[in-house]
């Protein structure tokens, strides 16, 4: 198989991925990282009534010609309560949130007044109609769209749809995905380690990862490096799973059994990216569940998920954003090693709002995927000098 480019890949892994089949309706509280399968409308108008922006009086504009006017305070509303009709000549103490009373027309902040012992207030400031109302239905009228399918539910998404009465919510169903890591040197956390082995942090990280994206995740013990046991639990975990992903032992060496073990059990269509970190990265299927290959190191399982696995993961969860954005940023930096694959450099954006780059950008080096707070993307042969502009994607905003 040829080396595809990254645009090639993400565009081959786009076009294969299925969406999820079935659907749940799930209580607010469990909804988070899942995916909406229909559209939200809302069931009021939001806000439901004029209330006020500010703690402060509710007047009638024409009560107030000058600065200085005194008016006499003849009631007191909170949020929660209803006032009654304000009569001319009348002031309402008000508080952030509650109605405004029928005939007032704008609200006066605190600030503005001064308030007397005898039930009345000095208004400081001539008010417009309209002062500090938040008019009904300005944010949101009934029956409007408020959510649209495929949105993936946020914080903030789940708190759009409790304001406007929604109690349960209609999502895909999970993602089913099976994690597999590979190679004889890998050790349990917690488990002593000896000499020649390493301790296993693809694994966490690929589960921590795919828990955070709402996925249905089935941890797998790790495999040695042995043929007839990757084609079993490869053969075992293609039947239970919408989706199976593996890492390491996807190069070519005497010890890499993930490439010929799927082959055997279904079918390979990508094998190497021009990306790095992360050339070997393997896609296809096997029995009826996707598969996807990821390299063995650390950096390179991150980097490769992130910017390829991901977008695809998300298009089968039925999201419609499911594509990386970037921005332009000022390097902070020099890159001196132009290549023939499209690099992600580890960087993170410095006091002086430009972007710096981590020392060792070794495909190894763990340490630093966590000082990172996003990708410079560079460009086939591109060298990167200070002050150049760059590509940024930050971690925090992927879809």
């Amino acid at each position: 198989m040829s080396v595809l480019s990254f645009d090639e890949a993400l565009e081959m892994l786009l076009s294969r991925a299925r969406q999820v089949k079935g659907t749940d309706r799930v209580a607010l509280a469990e909804a988070t990282g899942r995916v909406l399968a229909e559209p939200i409308l809302s069931a009021v108008d939001v806000p439901p009534l004029d209330n006020s922006g500010m703690d402060g009086y509710a007047v009638r504009c024409a009560d107030v010609p000058a600065a200085g006017t005194t008016l006499r305070v003849t009631q007191r509303i909170a949020a929660g309560s209803v006032g009654h009709a304000l009569e001319p000549g009348a002031a309402a103490r008000i508080f952030t949130g509650a109605p405004v009373p029928p005939g007032a027309d704008a609200v006066v902040m605190q600030e503005d007044c001064a308030p007397s012992q005898d039930g009345q207030v000095v208004v400081n400031r001539v008010p417009e109609p309209g002062d500090y109302i938040r008019k009904t239905g300005e944010d949101i009228r009934s029956g409007a769209e408020v959510l649209a399918p495929g949105t993936v539910l946020t914080p903030a998404a789940i708190g759009m749809a409790a304001s406007v009465g929604a109690a349960r919510l209609p999502v895909f169903r999970r993602l089913s995905v099976g994690v597999v890591s590979t190679g004889s040197e890998l050790v349990t956390p917690g488990e002593p380690l000896p000499s020649g082995r390493i301790y296993n942090s693809n694994r966490y990280q690929l589960v921590s990862i795919l828990k955070n994206l709402g996925c249905d995740v089935t941890d797998y013990e790790p495999l040695p490096d042995d043929y007839e046991a990757t084609r079993r639990a490869l053969r075992k975990a293609g039947a239970l799973h919408d989706l199976v992903i593996t890492s390491g032992g996807v190069s070519v060496g005497e010890e890499d059994h993930v490439k010929p073990a799927v082959e055997a059990e279904g079918e390979l269509t990508l094998w190497n990216v021009a990306v790095k970190p992360g050339k070997p990265l393997a896609f296809g299927k096997v029995g009826n569940a996707d598969f996807v290959g990821l390299p063995g190191n650390p950096v390179s399982v991150f980097v490769t998920f992130n910017m390829l696995i991901r977008p695809f993961l998300r298009k089968c969860q039925g999201a419609t954003r499911f594509l990386a954005g970037s921005r332009r940023m000022i390097a902070g930096f020099a890159w001196q090693k132009p290549g023939n694959r499209r690099e992600f450099l580890r960087v993170r954006v410095g006091e002086d709002g430009r972007l710096e780059r981590f020392p060792n950008q070794s495909s190894g080096v763990l340490t630093s995927c966590l000082w990172a707070d996003g990708l410079a993307d560079i460009p086939v042969g591109q060298k990167v000098e200070p002050g150049d502009s760059v590509s940024y994607i930050r971690f925090s905003e992927l879809p």
